[in-house]
């Protein structure tokens, strides 16, 4: 990375009458970068600003002195991004197309590209994979090949929007300890709070503002603690409401 890695200055975002961002400021610079938050909160829309798929409604964004909106077409080369769903990112029946789809679109010959594909599969432990229908893969399969897709253009920050969801623990532990080996920037957004260990800093992101900003020995805790508290708020609201209403209950509430 650039020493001036990713910014956010200023940054506004509007949708429909909902505002996301209002002058969000700023800098992503570290190894690990965790974003954890309700849904609706602004991971997501943060993630996509960083590699251009939204663009800020005012403000700037930049990654490595790449302005996202004037320098948009120049951002996969930089940026890799992963979904949450492995079906909105696959688009190709063939695991070797898919992965060297990165590469070709950077203008490399498709025969290059096809090997660089190979290559990468085979560093992953996938040698072989590459005539393999997608369609007959795993889940967990389908994600490590949308991790590599997103590799093989030689990104320097990766982006991952809740990418293990649908897996079972141990594949995402897995998958946890392929991030850790990876030699760029990786920022994840994830509701699995132990997927962060190891990670240098963590963003807490409650109502499209920063609650929390710091190491996840730090941060995690807060995040935990207030949604502890608002599920327990909540679940006193339900009990108040069947004693004075009794709908849980067969009969009238006593006089």
């Amino acid at each position: 990375m650039q020493p001036d890695g990713v910014q956010f200055a200023g940054v506004e975002v509007t949708r429909g009458t909902r505002t996301v961002f209002s002058g969000l400021s700023l800098t992503l610079s570290e190894r690990r970068i965790g974003l954890v938050g309700d849904n609706g909160s602004g991971k997501s829309t943060l993630l996509r600003l960083v590699n251009g798929l939204i663009l800020p409604d005012a403000g700037r964004v930049t990654v490595a002195g790449l302005d996202t909106r004037a320098d948009r077409r120049r951002l996969p080369a930089h940026v890799g991004f992963v979904f949450q769903n492995v079906d909105h990112q696959i688009i190709f029946p063939t695991v070797r197309e898919e992965v060297a789809f990165g590469p070709l679109s950077q203008g490399m010959a498709k025969a290059q590209a096809n090997a660089a594909a190979e290559r990468l599969l085979a560093r992953h432990g996938c040698a072989g994979w590459g005539e393999r229908a997608v369609s007959d893969l795993s889940e967990g399969q389908k994600q490590l090949v949308c991790i590599l897709s997103a590799l093989a253009a030689g990104p320097r920050i990766l982006l991952l929007d809740e990418p293990f969801s649908s897996l079972d623990l141990a594949t995402r532990l897995a998958f946890a300890a392929r991030l850790a080996a990876l030699d760029l920037q990786v920022v994840m957004a994830s509701h699995d709070l132990h997927l962060f260990d190891g990670f240098d800093r963590v963003l807490w992101l409650k109502s499209g503002t920063i609650a929390a900003d710091g190491p996840p020995a730090t941060v995690l805790p807060l995040y935990e603690a207030d949604a502890r508290a608002r599920a327990a708020a909540h679940q006193d609201s339900g009990m108040d409401h069947g004693a004075a209403g009794s709908p849980r209950g067969t009969g009238p509430a006593p006089a």
